[in-house]
């Protein structure tokens, strides 16, 4: 949602492709065609919003755009982030990448125009998605930004409530999105050119983390606030501010120190296991703690004491500790694939499970958007059926053209009120044929999400990928929730392999889930089929 990708587009460049790493810290720094390596060192230990404005104050240009990370990715946090304009790129620890690279920084000038093929007919497309994008489908974004997803999620019990052991919180009105609108809003934000500003930018304007600011949005909010017991907002906008600035996932953090949270309330770790320099005697680390939630995010950020081996994420903490311990917290280590999931307990949410364990990076709902069709009752979410493998298979290949292209899924209802196939491949034909010249149509737009999800798999097979990667925490499969719509429901190992069965024959694969060479060579993959060996 940054400016980033449309300066390097402006510079005359599709994308870069970073190989190799660095000897000392480094700037890249691409001008137009020209490209410059420059010493970083003079922005060591800087967050990610000061980097780029010194920057910008070296280069002497206030509309140079900066890919950077912060204080995480120096220090190698797992799940540090890259961050542009206050923008994201979370989940998957790309920043830690750029910290193993010594890259502190990409900066980019743009200064050429960009050509497409139908200026006309683009402009006027994007004209009526940008009209349509102001009404009603999007009116609550607008206002209350996704934010307000909290309490419609508690109402569905699905928030995640202390490290996913309920889906309701006694307190969601106290963090909701409409409540940050009322006591904590300074004004909304929007990504780059678009017409529906979705975040809000809150501030803490009293207490110990006065002055904090950041941008707000509901998944940062649900991993800060409902999953921690935390019911103060201003910790809550405290921690997402911390991880804003120094350049770390904030759905990771937040699930990371829930487990650390549960570790403490049932006596696995004591206040002497938070002890560090900063903090020689240790802290108490319960749930609705929120300073002592800030104190762990600052040692992970610093790689401190414990949060050396928090810094790690989940998978890896668990296994340490209960080696250490002889406990057996892998059993609330909220994780998949080594990715801590998003804001939608999926116990109760059984097509958006099965989406879960099968997509290509873990616990990602961006990726698998099959929590859709469960909480807008287009399912029975309770109970599993036949459907569900075709449903997981075309919400995952749904939101991969949205994805690929790029466009934001929040417009998925401006094409014909209704988010399917026959609304938006049409209009999103149109939108290629005329930047490209292309003559899609909607088979042609179909194909991108198929092939899109192919490829990702095929990756996952060619590094080592196996069925019993496929899966969900175990807590979704052993430990109910006792209340809301979901109480006493779990999503079995026997419903989640039945699922996993349908999905793999919906995506064309074998019942291990391998994709047969057959079906790679008639998307048109073969040098795929030959990069795994099949």
């Amino acid at each position: 949602g940054s400016w980033f990708s449309i300066a390097l587009k402006r510079a005359g460049w599709d994308g870069m492709v970073l190989h190799n790493s660095c000897d000392r810290w480094t700037q890249l720094f691409v001008d137009d065609e020209r490209v410059q390596f420059n010493d970083a060192t003079y922005l060591l230990g800087k967050g990610t919003f000061e980097t780029e404005e010194a920057i910008r104050v070296k280069l002497g240009d206030d509309q140079i755009r900066s890919c950077t990370i912060g204080p995480c990715g120096e220090n190698l946090v797992r799940y540090a982030n890259v961050t542009n304009d206050g923008r994201q790129a979370g989940r998957t620890g790309h920043g830690m990448l750029w910290g193993h690279k010594k890259l502190k920084a990409v900066s980019v000038r743009g200064t050429k125009g960009v050509k497409v093929f139908d200026p006309a007919t683009l402009n006027q497309l994007s004209f009526d998605i940008s009209k349509s994008a102001q009404g009603k489908d999007t009116e609550k974004y607008r206002v209350y930004g996704t934010a307000t997803g909290l309490l419609s999620q508690n109402k569905a019990g699905v928030l995640p409530t202390r490290n996913f052991q309920e889906g309701v919180f006694e307190d969601a009105e106290l963090v909701s999105g409409e409540y940050l609108d009322k006591h904590h809003k300074v004004k909304v934000i929007a990504c780059a050119q678009c017409p529906i500003a979705c975040e809000q930018m809150s501030i803490v304007n009293t207490g110990p983390f006065a002055g904090a600011m950041t941008g707000i949005e509901y998944e940062s909010l649900f991993a800060n606030s409902s999953n921690l017991g935390i019911s103060d907002i201003r910790s809550a906008i405290k921690l997402i501010t911390l991880s804003d600035h120094d350049g770390m996932d904030s759905i990771t953090m937040g699930v990371t120190i829930g487990y650390a949270m549960e570790c403490y309330e049932k006596g696995v770790l004591t206040d002497k296991d938070f002890a560090c320099e900063s903090h020689p005697e240790g802290f108490s680390l319960r749930f609705g703690e929120g300073e002592s939630a800030v104190k762990l995010a600052e040692m992970i950020r610093d790689r401190e004491g414990i949060g050396n081996l928090l810094a790690e994420g989940t998978r890896i903490a668990c296994k340490k500790i209960d080696e250490e311990k002889g406990s057996e917290s892998w059993k609330w280590a909220m994780h998949i694939k080594g990715l801590e999931p998003a804001g939608y307990d999926s116990r109760s949410l059984k097509t958006f499970a099965v989406g879960l364990a099968t997509g290509t990076r873990g616990g990602c709902h961006n990726r698998s958007a099959a929590y859709d069709p469960d909480i807008k009752g287009e399912t029975n979410r309770l109970t599993v059926d036949e459907t569900r493998g075709r449903v997981a298979a075309d919400s995952e290949e749904y939101a991969a053209v949205y994805d690929t292209l790029p466009l934001c899924k929040f417009i998925r209802r401006c094409f014909t009120g209704k988010a399917d196939r026959a609304g938006a491949w049409p209009a999103i034909a149109q939108l290629i044929n005329a930047t490209t010249g292309w003559n899609y149509d909607y088979d042609d737009v179909d194909l991108i999400g198929i092939r899109a999800t192919n490829i990702k798999k095929a990756f996952n097979i060619r590094e080592g990928w196996t069925q019993k990667d496929d899966d969900i925490p175990w807590r979704w499969k052993h430990d109910p929730m006792t209340k809301g719509p979901g109480a006493g429901v779990v999503t079995t190992d026997e419903e989640l392999e039945y699922m996993k069965q349908l999905y793999y024959k919906a995506k064309g694969w074998t019942e291990e889930g391998l994709i047969p060479k057959e079906h790679l060579i008639k998307l048109g993959m073969p040098d795929v089929a030959e990069e795994i060996g099949v």
